[in-house]
């Protein structure tokens, strides 16, 4: 009986993940700058990557017919989940911070810059 409400909390948040990753697809063809683009990417790399990771690894957990090598699975998976949630936000800032600074992406409508204004105060290099 435990395994099958595993399963099924497993399907669901592997569908969860697919709909995060349409929702970022939308977001990419939808979304008028660079920026914010880069948002709706980092939104499906953890919503689209993240949460079916660990749907795998709940669903693997109730998939007896795996014997030993469930463990081995699931524990993969969380580790794998634990370095995306953890690298792909500081990545995705790494690049949006690259682009300001190297003025490769133009940044419009811009309302607020505070890295501009600092970097003409010389706070910022």
């Amino acid at each position: 009986m435990i395994s099958w409400i595993l399963i099924i909390i497993g399907e669901i948040l592997i569908a969860i993940g697919a709909i995060c990753d349409l929702i970022a697809a939308i977001g990419m063809n939808r979304f008028p700058n660079f920026f914010v683009r880069l948002h709706a990417l980092t939104v499906g790399t953890i919503g689209g990557a993240f949460v079916p990771l660990i749907g795998v690894a709940i669903l693997v957990l109730g998939a007896e017919f795996l014997g030993v090598y469930r463990f081995f699975m699931a524990g993969a998976s969380i580790v794998s989940a634990l370095l995306l949630l953890f690298l792909a936000p500081v990545g995705s800032h790494a690049i949006a911070r690259a682009a300001h600074r190297s003025k490769a992406a133009t940044v419009h409508p811009k309302v607020v810059d505070r890295l501009e204004e600092d970097r003409e105060r010389g706070a910022v290099k």
